[in-house]
């Protein structure tokens, strides 16, 4: 068996269930999915979707920079949206976090709900060193 290490950083809200921020094994880092909670407050970001995309994105950076990866290195997103119509503003946002020429594989899928009620939730694999 591979050998496997847990992923736990301050600078990402803590997991609020039975699972880890992310675990790292065989060259690659699987970081659970984020939502919009500010790691210091606890609390969940006021705003849209795109707002809550950005706070996101920014505890996905955390835990793959805790983890010794980066945005550089993401090899695949999951993208959770409540509301499809939220499409084009969450994009607009996870643009900025990947821009140039190859970004990653993605999945989009709109649910019915997310934890805390949130907009959105994003995860993904990457790389790590």
């Amino acid at each position: 068996m591979t050998a496997r290490r847990i992923v736990n950083t301050p600078h990402a809200p803590q997991a609020i269930g039975a699972y880890s921020q992310a675990v790292v094994a065989a060259g690659l880092v699987h970081c659970s999915g984020q939502i919009a909670l500010d790691p210091e407050s606890g609390q969940i970001v006021e705003g849209d979707a795109a707002v809550q995309a950005e706070r996101c994105l920014k505890n996905l950076g955390a835990v793959l920079e805790a983890a010794g990866s980066s945005f550089a290195k993401v090899l695949k997103c999951g993208v959770f949206l409540t509301d499809m119509a939220d499409f084009a503003a969450v994009n607009e946002v996870y643009s900025r976090y990947f821009s140039g020429d190859e970004p990653p594989a993605r999945a989009c899928v709109a649910v019915r709900t997310l934890p805390k009620n949130v907009s959105v939730e994003i995860d993904c694999v990457a790389l790590v060193d």
